[in-house]
């Protein structure tokens, strides 16, 4: 397994990349983004692993540029910035993980291995279609009326969510394990969030609305007409 590392701290890195290789894992380290997006254009990885705070491009936008070409690598975000608007904006930018420091170097690798273990998993590959709804699982793309909508990994994993429901209401506590598996999204507005950004994008210009709120219970993706 072939692994990208982008941390600047010299210490750190040479800690997480020795870690790594005693768990049969390559590792190509970078302190510098800009550099780290450069080798990723050009090579093939199992797995990134991101600092924020780094020089040249910061972490986001670094995450934000893989995502750009690789839909389906996952991303772990490895940083000091613990806020709730700072996860958000990761996983907005493409991450699928986020990790507090300072942290176990055990938990690191069980949060490797379940990124990998994710994606081992055959994903979803028929297009979804509900009325002029189409979501495409093998080009990662969603059009309304033929239309392209462009949305963020989050948003397509949660509309995969409420489509493969089949019409049936998704709890917040379900949307909330299948969004982020194991990590605990203590504010609940999280995924109030996520799906009013989501509505904005499907729903705003459409004369069938497709998201509703089934109060008290939860979110359900059908033509209620």
């Amino acid at each position: 397994m072939k692994v990208l590392l982008l941390e600047d701290d010299f210490t750190l890195s040479k800690e997480i990349e020795k870690f790594l290789k005693t768990n049969n894992f390559d590792c190509d380290p970078f302190f510098d983004g800009s550099l780290a997006i450069k080798q990723f254009n050009k090579d093939q990885y199992d797995i990134v692993i991101l600092d924020i705070n780094v020089p040249g491009q910061n972490g986001l936008e670094v995450c934000m540029a893989m995502r750009e070409k690789d839909m389906k690598v996952p991303i772990l975000m490895l940083t000091a910035f613990g806020e709730i608007e700072d996860k958000l904006k990761a996983f907005n930018n493409g991450a699928d993980d986020y990790l507090l420091k300072p942290f176990h170097f055990e938990e690191l690798l069980a949060r490797i291995n379940s990124l990998l273990k994710r994606r081992a998993v055959p994903q979803q590959e028929a297009d979804l279609v509900l009325e002029d709804l189409v979501i495409s699982n093998t080009e990662m793309s969603v059009k309304r009326a033929g239309v392209d909508i462009q949305l963020t990994p989050k948003e397509f994993k949660l509309l995969n969510i409420l489509a493969l429901a089949n019409g049936r209401v998704v709890s917040k506590n379900t949307i909330s394990e299948k969004l982020w598996d194991y990590q605990v999204i203590t504010n609940q507005n999280t995924i109030e969030v996520y799906i009013n950004s989501l509505r904005k994008k499907i729903d705003k210009n459409a004369d069938i609305k497709l998201i509703h709120t089934k109060v008290g219970y939860g979110y359900y993706l059908k033509n209620d007409l």
